[in-house]
């Protein structure tokens, strides 16, 4: 192994929406050691950057579930983009089911209905809200990512909708049971990390991947070795080849201190 690539939410993560220092310290030691680190995440990249700056180890970070990969200078390395008639399509659905629905520009987000959903994702994305109204009048051009956020039970109904009725048009994914996500028909972590797998040069059989849910498995699957943290989504667990300790017990972190570090003591 040696390629370390780790989702960020309820898998790095605290559940406060940290990293730990003990988890900077690992990842920081085992770049040093000669490890590339990736990170991998549903954010969109203005939501990924503190975390990224933060650990000063990362090599190169995936966004947007896929739709965008950027290096540690912040430079755009690929964009894929949903089209216009597709967005609004996707935004018609939302409406069509009164659920709250976002897109993004920059450190911003735009949604369609004041709610609670638009408070708790500014807060927990560091991004700020702008209500617009309708958001299929509002999509004038194309979009890396459209997100839905309704309750656990809305979101599993319009999940097998949306995969019928956006098939060869979007890829969807959940990485929340209450998040329904939808991206470039082929963007995903997994054909991401291929890309920077051919871009830099490695094989993808030498990577490490941690993850917890549905938005992580193409990219667990892509990986040599995947490990899902125990308080990932049961259905995930047949994919993977490992279970580490859970994101608030720094499983990730204390993975690869075990397997990769011999053990050693951080402080």
């Amino acid at each position: 192994m040696n390629t370390v690539v780790f989702d960020l939410d309820d898998t790095l993560l605290h559940d406060d929406r940290t990293i730990s220092n003990f988890s900077a310290d690992v990842l920081r030691k085992i770049h040093h050691s000669g490890f590339r680190i990736i990170a991998a995440s549903g954010r969109a990249q203005m939501s990924m950057k503190p975390y990224i700056d933060q650990l000063s180890c990362v090599s190169s970070y995936i966004a947007c579930n896929g739709a965008e990969i950027w290096d540690s200078t912040h430079h755009l390395l690929f964009r894929d983009m949903i089209p216009v008639d597709i967005a609004r399509q996707i935004a018609e659905f939302a409406e069509k089911h009164q659920c709250y629905a976002h897109v993004y520009e920059d450190d911003c987000f735009f949604y369609n209905r004041n709610s609670e959903h638009a408070v708790r994702y500014a807060s927990s994305s560091r991004l700020k809200g702008t209500y617009v109204g309708s958001l299929s009048q509002y999509i004038r051009e194309p979009r890396n990512k459209i997100i839905l956020i309704d309750n656990e039970s809305a979101i599993a109904a319009l999940y097998s909708e949306a995969i019928r009725l956006f098939a060869g048009k979007a890829s969807v994914t959940c990485s929340k049971p209450i998040y329904l996500e939808f991206n470039p028909v082929n963007s995903s972590k997994g054909n991401a990390l291929l890309f920077l797998s051919s871009k830099l040069g490695f094989k993808c059989k030498d990577v490490i991947a941690f993850g917890d849910s549905l938005n992580d498995l193409s990219m667990l699957q892509t990986a040599g070795l995947s490990v899902m943290v125990s308080n990932g989504w049961p259905e995930i667990r047949k994919y993977c080849d490992a279970v580490c300790e859970s994101n608030n017990d720094d499983g990730p972190a204390r993975y690869l201190l075990q397997h990769f570090l011999s053990g050693e003591m951080i402080i």
